[in-house]
């Protein structure tokens, strides 16, 4: 009977429901669980208190690869010890007459494909552009913001202009992947084949003294072409100046793609300006302008345009040829 008691008295305190403290300690209450459930997580904001890198290194060309034995059937090593020949000089008080003339020179032509020949010799790639830049960046000439050669550039602001836009990266905790530690920026790879366009500010000058005319370039600027995210395009606009009597030497160093090839008729880029052996059409010119405009913000007709730059230019070859009678 001992056992028996026993027995229902412990299936009586199981039947019990245990009591409740008023402050339990190891459980929240009902309104505290509610509102804990209810609580948005904290949020993180990637664009507070985390800096921002830039990575430049996209902007490179590429250093040249030298070949390391002769890879012509002769010897070419005059070509790199080749200088320019000296301007005559002009003087201020002999200069009858002087113009100042901004062409565009557009390489798509069928005459400056010379300007886009894809090749790598043993100073680097063969496009012009490409040899602009590297001239620059091996600190032999200087960029410059306008046409007045005012303002140089820094490597920074060039690698930017270059590469035409960025991409934004985050950049995230090893041990905690949720966590952004910093943005990188990195510059957008460059083609230079996407630059079809060459500026070129040049003087015509004729010279009582010798009695002749004289057109000196002042400069060359690539001319970049800027689309919209929908791949509209948007306009154009000049990557960067570089004075000419400063590139005349780095220019003699490098040879134009000549499809003849024919014995002595290879000649270097600072020849082909010289001789002007490029198609160009006029932009805008000192002749008549006293407003200072371009062509194309005073004649819309992209047609008109043309023939108003022709008209220039016979105006400067028809001056020479009055000045002489016959």
């Amino acid at each position: 009977m001992v056992l028996v008691a026993g027995f229902y008295a412990d299936a009586d305190a199981q039947r019990q429901p245990r009591r409740r403290t008023n402050n339990p300690t190891n459980q929240p209450q009902g309104n505290e669980q509610q509102n804990n459930n209810n609580t948005a997580p904290p949020t993180y904001n990637p664009a507070v208190s985390v800096p921002i890198t830039y990575d430049t290194s996209g902007a490179a060309t590429g250093a040249p690869k030298p070949s390391l034995r002769n890879d012509n059937a002769f010897d070419k090593g005059s070509l790199t010890a080749r200088t320019p020949l000296p301007y005559e000089h002009l003087r201020w008080d002999d200069a009858l007459f002087a113009e100042k003339v901004w062409r565009e020179l557009d390489l798509r032509e069928k005459m400056n494909q010379t300007f886009r020949y894809q090749a790598q010799d043993d100073n680097g790639s063969q496009i012009f552009l490409d040899i602009l830049l590297k001239a620059v960046k091996k600190g032999e000439v200087t960029a410059w913001t306008d046409d007045r050669f005012t303002t140089p550039l820094s490597m920074d602001e060039l690698n930017q202009k270059v590469a035409g836009g960025y991409d934004t990266a985050d950049r995230v905790d090893i041990n905690d992947p949720s966590k952004i530690v910093a943005r990188v920026v990195t510059l957008k790879t460059f083609d230079p084949n996407s630059v079809v366009k060459l500026r070129v500010k040049e003087e015509w000058v004729f010279d009582r003294e010798s009695s002749r005319m004289f057109c000196r370039i002042l400069g060359i600027a690539p001319v970049q072409t800027v689309f919209a995210e929908n791949g509209k395009e948007r306009g154009q606009t000049v990557m960067f100046w570089i004075y000419y009597p400063d590139l005349r030497p780095t220019l003699a160093k490098y040879e134009v793609y000549n499809p003849k090839n024919m014995g002595q008729s290879r000649m270097t880029w600072e020849e082909l300006f010289e001789s002007r052996m490029f198609s160009s059409y006029i932009l805008k010119s000192t002749m008549d302008n006293a407003a200072n405009k371009n062509i194309r913000q005073y004649i819309k007709d992209p047609i008109l345009a043309l023939l108003e730059g022709d008209n220039i230019k016979e105006k400067i070859f028809n001056f020479e040829q009055d000045l002489w009678s016959y």
